[in-house]
Formats: structure tokens, sequence, C-alpha cells
């Protein structure tokens, strides 16, 4: 198993844990004030990467580093919200739509042709996301479920945005404008909610910020390492992840329903997320936002 390979697998480790960390703490703390604490922590602990690496901040393209700070934001606070409420297997297969998102609005606002593959995956990946929110239940389409699809929307966009930005920008000042633009947004959201973390919960979401970077860290030395399709699917495997921290420290045992539209929507995006063998070195897929 070379280096790529094995970045790949510790970041969706690092970020499943992440997902553990925030479900704990969301027993205590609202879902905003999570996200506010793991972004000023981020924000910090970049900024002292950037002073190590003497990355300078560009005067060009800020409109487009908010937006990608903007998009940011609102996938983790949606993410957040997800976990919280629902058994984090099921918020992370919906998290895991992200890669049809960035194909269907890259369509839709880069102009950019829609695979034939993905036209057929679409009624796949349908079907899987109506099997994993329970369309047979009185609680189908329950907001819950949507702010995970929101979620995955979002990191699309901000998917988007890194695929330009990326030309020209150092990836420690898009992530620098990613967890400010969160800082700024969560703080506002959470004035009227604040609660002071107490005991081990602070613990928890010190970790959080810690963890996330983490797991950033070792997912873009991943893509260094290794073609971008064969980390993007690798780190499926961080569903696994989730399903067993989910086992261990809440019994949120899968249901059928949960299981097969999972493994429908997996395989669909694995689908998509691998490159043609003619566009294997050329092919250049923007990091993948969500922390699922």
């Amino acid at each position: 198993m070379n280096k790529g390979v094995l970045l790949a697998i510790a970041s969706a480790l690092v970020f499943s844990a992440m997902n553990a960390l925030v479900k704990a703490a969301s027993l205590t703390i609202p879902s905003a004030e999570i996200v506010f604490f793991r972004s000023i922590i981020g924000t910090c602990l970049v900024l002292f990467l950037m002073f190590q690496a003497r990355v300078t901040f560009s005067n060009q393209g800020v409109p487009l580093l908010v937006l990608r700070g903007v998009f940011g934001a609102l996938y983790l606070l949606a993410f957040v919200y997800t976990i919280a409420h629902i058994p984090l297997a099921d918020a992370a297969i919906l998290a895991y739509l992200s890669p049809f998102f960035v194909i269907v609005l890259s369509n839709l606002v880069l102009g950019e042709r829609l695979p034939t593959k993905a036209k057929l995956l679409l009624p796949m990946i349908l079907v899987g996301v109506a099997l994993v929110i329970d369309p047979f239940g009185f609680s189908a389409f329950n907001i819950y479920a949507l702010a995970g699809i929101a979620s995955a929307i979002f990191a699309a966009g901000a998917s988007i945005t890194i695929k330009q930005l990326s030309k020209n920008h150092h990836t420690y000042e898009i992530i620098f404008y990613f967890l400010a633009t969160a800082t700024v947004i969560s703080a506002v959201l959470m004035k009227d909610t604040f609660v002071m973390p107490q005991g081990i919960t602070w613990l928890y979401l010190v970790a959080i910020g810690v963890v996330s970077l983490l797991g950033q860290i070792f997912l873009t030395k991943a893509f260094t390492h290794e073609n971008t399709g064969v980390v993007a699917v690798t780190r499926y495997i961080g569903l696994a992840f989730n399903i067993l921290w989910g086992v261990i420290f809440w019994n949120e045992i899968p249901d059928w329903l949960t299981a097969l539209g999972g493994t429908v929507i997996v395989i669909s995006c694995v689908l998509l997320s691998w490159p043609s063998k003619d566009r294997k070195q050329t092919n250049k897929v923007a990091q993948p936002e969500n922390a699922a």
C-alpha cells in the first residue's frame, strides 16, 4: 500500500473521529457554537502555519476567496447540525453526495459537459438518498436529512471555488478564508444561544479544532502522493469508521434502509469520482470539503 493511500485512509479516520467529537459535544453545545470553536482554533493554527511557511495574503481574487469561505461555513453549519440530530452513519452518507453535486454544479455554473455516467447514475443516487431518509416513515424529508443534503451541496460549491482558487492561491490562504469566514458567521449565529462549555466539553471543542486541521493536512498530502481518483475513492472508507463510532458510543446500528441506500450512494459516487483512463493523469479535482 503506497503512501498516498495510507494518508487518504488516515484523513478519513481523523475526520470520522472529529465527527464523533462533534456529536459528543452537541449533547450540551449548540451547533453554531461548535462551528465557532472549530473555526477559531483552526484559524489560529493555520495562521501559525502560514507564518512558518512564509505564505502571504494575496490582493487578488478576494471576492472568490470570501465566497469559498461562505460556502465552507454553510457546509460546516449544516453538517454539524445534521450530526447533532441523526446517526453518524446517516450524516456521513448524505455528506458523501458531494462529488455528485460537484459534477452537477460544474455543469450548471461553469458550463462543463455533464458526463454520460453522471446522467446514468443520477436515478441511482436519488433512490439511495430516498432510502437513507426513510421514505416509509412519517419523518421522511425531515429538516435534519435536508440539512445533510444541503451540507453536500455547500461542500460542492466550496470545491468548485477551490478548483479555481488553487491556480493562483496557496492552500493555507484558501483554508484561512474558509475558517475565518466560518468564525465570523458562527459567532453571529451563536450570540443568542451561547452555552459556557463545562469540564470535558472544553476538551472536545479544542480537539475538534486540532483534529480537523490534522485531517486536512493528511488529505492535502494524500493528493500530492496519489492520483486524485484513487484518493477520492479511498476516502469512502470513512463511512465504515463513522458507523463504527456510532455503534460503539451511541449504539447507532444502521437499519436495512440506511445500509441499502448508503451502499447505492457510495457505489455511485465512487464511480463518479473515478476518472476515465485518458484523464487520470491530467484530471485535477478540487479537494472535497467534507469532513465525513
